[in-house]
């Protein structure tokens, strides 16, 4: 009897220390629960038969949440899942100029080095231009996607490949600035830095990055789109909506390393904790990426090599935001509190760098102020200074031919107003704003030239392309008789 008691003695305070037990997991994954529960309102809009998004957290080195939201695919109902793989956009920038720095590393290449030491089909444009430049967006060189844009041929629209690229860069007898000088966002200096990376190591940059970068992190779902029409399992098609519904937006294209990473949310945490605990490099190789660009006059900028540095409402934030054809990414940690966030999107709508903050906002809680900063003001249309007689829009009409875009622009007189022409159907009506310049819309801002009071060029001139001049051919050609 007992040894029956005792039995039942133990067995009592057993169960009470499981209950005690199970009762303080149990609270412990309250808030764990409860963050969830408000991750999912985030993504609340994409819980349908829609595209959507999945997002990782991770905190203080592990992974605390990867959750999706909508389908991979429309046309087969494919949902999204943790393990679904996006593309990300200019999040990739990250990893080609690690793979750069890796080389740095072995010797094999400085960032000092002028960029024709490994490139040589570039143009001299008198003024250093250095590898360290086009990491920092300092280059002054033209975005090669832009100048295509001018010339009607926009990325999505063909299919360009590295060779493309070097081809229409090593056209451009003008950077936007001289290197060091100014800042402007350009994807070419990041495919220029992806050939530099085969050229010097001998492999495909595809290759070197699995080799080099990939496998050792674990990251066994990512690769690069380096051939579109690789069969790529688990990939989501990327979409854009209108008011008809959503359509395929994909990115028909081999050019990478300005973009065209593949990988899943849970692989881009394993990129960020790299950061903070190196197996590929060591400490002084990753503070080296996030180190800020320095300007000629010695002015700190804001972008290291792929990552963007800054602030987010009083807490230290690292990351990148990305945006090719239908899919939106960002990936971003904040170091000093051990949280990383990564959100991809397969819709144009995703507003992952929105989604990303949001979710940010949860897990680092009180650690952020409070205090919102002011939106910076909208950039405001130029007044229209500009008020040309007829005389005046005639002495524009003509035809202007680029070997730089390939292209060739007619501008002729419409009535009351200049219109532009180009290949095969645009047509655009230019706004005067400014003496001798006129508002194009999507195509920028055109600035006509002269030379002894005679219009002979005209400049286009956009975000990531600075007065991409054409040459006047015929005078006069395209008036039509509507014209007075």
């Amino acid at each position: 009897m007992k040894s029956r008691r005792l039995l039942l003695t133990f067995l009592c305070l057993a169960l009470s220390f499981a209950g005690g037990a199970a009762g303080r997991v149990a609270g412990a994954q309250a808030p764990a629960a409860s963050l969830e529960t408000k991750v999912d309102q985030v993504f609340a809009r994409w819980n349908g038969q829609t595209p959507g998004c999945a997002v990782g957290v991770g905190v203080g080195g592990q992974g605390v949440l990867q959750k999706a939201y909508g389908m991979a695919d429309l046309e087969h109902d494919a949902p999204n899942t943790p393990d679904t793989i996006f593309e990300a956009g200019s999040v990739s920038k990250q990893f080609t100029a690690a793979a750069l720095l890796l080389l740095v590393r072995e010797g094999k290449l400085s960032l000092d080095d002028p960029v024709r030491k490994h490139i040589p089909e570039l143009p001299d444009y008198g003024s250093p231009l250095l590898v360290r430049h086009m990491l920092n967006h300092m280059s002054g060189l033209r975005d090669w996607g832009s100048v295509e844009a001018i010339a009607g041929w926009p990325r999505t629209t063909r299919v360009y490949t590295h060779a493309h690229v070097l081809d229409i860069v090593s056209r451009q007898k003008a950077l936007n600035f001289t290197p060091g000088t100014q800042y402007s966002y350009s994807n070419s200096g990041y495919n220029l830095a992806a050939i530099m990376v085969s050229r010097l190591s001998g492999k495909s940059f595809a290759e070197f990055c699995q080799e080099r970068l990939f496998k050792p992190l674990g990251m066994t779902h990512t690769s690069w789109r380096d051939d579109f029409t690789r069969i790529v399992k688990h990939r989501a098609i990327a979409y854009r909506s209108d008011a008809s519904g959503y359509s395929q937006a994909m990115p028909f294209e081999n050019v990478h390393g300005n973009g065209g990473l593949l990988t899943t949310v849970g692989d881009l945490l394993l990129w960020n904790e790299n950061f903070e605990s190196p197996k590929v490099g060591d400490a002084a190789f990753v503070a080296r990426q996030q180190e800020p660009g320095k300007f000629n006059d010695g002015k700190p900028g804001s972008y290291a090599l792929g990552l963007m540095v800054g602030q987010y409402k009083g807490v230290r934030e690292v990351g990148h935001s990305g945006s090719t054809a239908g899919y939106r990414a960002h990936l971003v940690r904040y170091p000093d509190r051990r949280v990383s966030v990564a959100v991809l999107c397969n819709v144009s709508s995703g507003a992952a760098t929105q989604y990303a903050r949001a979710v940010a906002d949860l897990y680092l809680g009180s650690a952020i102020s409070t205090t919102t900063a002011e939106a910076p003001p909208r950039r405001q249309p130029p007044p229209q200074t500009f008020h040309p007689t007829a005389a005046d829009l005639a002495a524009f009409a003509g035809t202007y031919a680029s070997d730089e875009a390939e292209t060739v622009l007619t501008i002729a007189v419409e009535g009351e107003s200049l219109v532009l022409k180009r290949r095969p159907a645009t047509k655009l009506t230019l706004r005067p704003t400014t003496e001798d310049a006129f508002s194009a819309g999507g195509l920028g801002t055109i600035r006509f030239h002269r030379a002894g009071g005679r219009v002979t060029e005209l400049g286009v001139t956009q975000e990531r392309v600075f007065d991409l001049r054409f040459k006047r051919q015929t005078e006069g050609a395209g008036k039509t008789e509507g014209a007075r």
